[in-house]
């Protein structure tokens, strides 16, 4: 057996005016045929346990290209289609019996609403008689096409995501079950009527996923996915989609999707999160008397395709006169490079933040001193190990810690802040730059978790996306829209 492996992920944020461009990748992850050979990230991790499989068992394994991009805007339509054009290159070549593709799901460039559609349809049309299995985050925008295009689809199951490895894993293991009992897998889609952000670690949500799993023991039924979808992409099919496969049972996978888009359904309104807005949640931390405190910046999780570099929140901190405070990351490559040029331990004025776009805010004028300067540095996502960039350290008066850095990437670890020497234990205040991937640890090392509607482009609040091409008819900008 031959198994080809390869990687294109990005998660597209339609409303956002940042392209996602070559440089994109190649700033934050671009291997040509040796991903492999380096620590897992997360949209890696699933390669590592490819190859180490398929090496068991003693077959040959082509690997193509792995390129990564923090989220941000549509991709350029010739951007796409260079990197596509080269996986294909490399499958042209291979001509393998199994393909492997750990995608995002989200992707949209110019002319290419869906891009995973897209290449799999294209590697379908090189290798007809391969098997096709594709991985993808669980913020994707399931659809026919790609269901037609790929043999097997599975999504993650965690948000945060710590179970790359597990669903990489299942998915190998689900090929290699189908082609040595050569039964091709069936799929079914079922729509959820929702667009929603979905917790899986506590509540109800962590309920579900056990519910799933139930699912996945019952007889000729391989894998369950719910594709909870990526909120803030102005597409017609945005959307929670159920996504069951069976071992070529269409009957089956059809019930089963069915029957738990319904039950999802069902339980909406216990899905519902209190999400206060800036000033509630900072009023909520200076009230209370167990510390620390960790409040996600959620609008500005340049995860979602947010710059990254909005001011709101730090501006509010200091004219509140709050001390012991960390907050980061602040994406700012100018400030960076303006620290790096004095050096560590140097005091200076400096301007940061709000520079890439009017959800930004403006920029900050500040006096800090330059605690410390680091580069090559990492944090964890699960297994994954994801790059930081150049950071800095900067102390502000009050005891107010800020994290600059000239990468764009979300907060997932404290890692970003304890390696630099940042010591949470003592902060009244943790203010970490994510939507949900914080959450784990962070709530680990802290007395209360405040998930915060900051100012900022990737808002919480589904029911308030503009969208433009969808029917707005669901869940929850309308309360029961399956009655309507």
């Amino acid at each position: 057996m031959h198994l080809f492996i390869a990687a294109l992920s990005t998660e597209t944020n339609t409303f956002a005016p940042m392209p996602t461009g070559l440089s994109a990748f190649h700033d934050y992850f671009y291997r040509e045929a040796n991903a492999t050979a380096e620590p897992p990230t997360l949209m890696t991790e699933a390669l590592h346990k490819w190859r180490a499989g398929a090496e068991r068992l003693g077959w040959q394994v082509s690997e193509s290209l792995s390129a990564i991009a923090e989220p941000a805007g549509v991709t350029p339509g010739a951007v796409y289609e260079g990197l596509r054009d080269q996986i294909l290159h490399d499958l042209k070549a291979a001509q393998p019996d199994v393909i492997l593709l750990q995608l995002h799901g989200a992707m949209v460039a110019d002319g290419y609403e869906d891009t995973e559609a897209d290449l799999v349809a294209r590697c379908r049309a090189l290798c007809p008689a391969a098997f096709i299995g594709v991985a993808l985050d669980l913020h994707c925008h399931l659809n026919a096409p790609l269901v037609k295009a790929a043999d097997a689809i599975i999504t993650m199951k965690e948000y945060p995501h710590d179970d790359v490895g597990a669903r990489g894993q299942e998915l190998f293991d689900l090929a290699v079950r189908s082609l040595e009992r050569g039964v091709r897998p069936a799929m079914a889609l079922a729509d959820c009527d929702m667009i929603y952000l979905y917790l899986t670690k506590v509540g109800p949500m962590a309920d579900f996923v056990q519910r799933m799993k139930a699912v996945e023991r019952e007889p000729g039924v391989l894998s369950v996915s719910l594709a909870h979808c990526f909120p803030w992409a102005d597409l017609e099919e945005v959307g929670a989609r159920m996504l069951v496969v069976t071992e070529g049972d269409q009957a089956l996978a059809t019930h089963w999707a069915q029957i738990l888009a319904d039950e999802f359904y069902e339980m909406r309104e216990e899905l519902r999160q209190d999400y206060p807005d800036l000033g509630a949640a900072l009023d909520r931390v200076q009230a209370a008397s167990a510390f620390p405190i960790t409040m996600a910046d959620m609008s500005d999780n340049s995860g979602a395709g947010a710059p990254g570099d909005s001011t709101f929140v730090l501006r509010e901190v200091l004219e509140r006169g709050m001390a012991d405070v960390a907050l980061g990351m602040i994406w700012d490559p100018m400030a960076v490079a303006a620290c790096q040029a004095v050096g560590q331990g140097a005091r200076l004025s400096l301007r940061i933040g709000g520079k890439a776009e009017p959800a930004s805010g403006w920029p900050m004028d500040i006096e800090a001193e330059i605690k410390a300067i680091r580069s090559g540095l990492i944090q964890h996502l699960g297994e994954g190990e994801e790059p930081l960039g150049m950071q800095v350290w900067l102390r502000l008066k009050g005891r107010v810690d800020v994290v600059i850095n000239d990468l764009r990437t979300q907060v997932y670890h404290p890692e970003a802040f304890t390696q630099l020497g940042i010591d949470l234990a003592a902060k009244r205040l943790i203010v970490p730059k994510s939507l949900f991937h914080f959450y784990s640890p962070f709530a680990a090392i802290s007395q209360e978790v405040i998930f915060c509607a900051t100012p900022g482009r990737v808002n919480p609040d589904t029911a308030q996306i503009p969208f433009t091409k969808r029917d707005l008819t669901y869940w929850p900008r309308v309360q029961d829209p399956r009655a309507l």
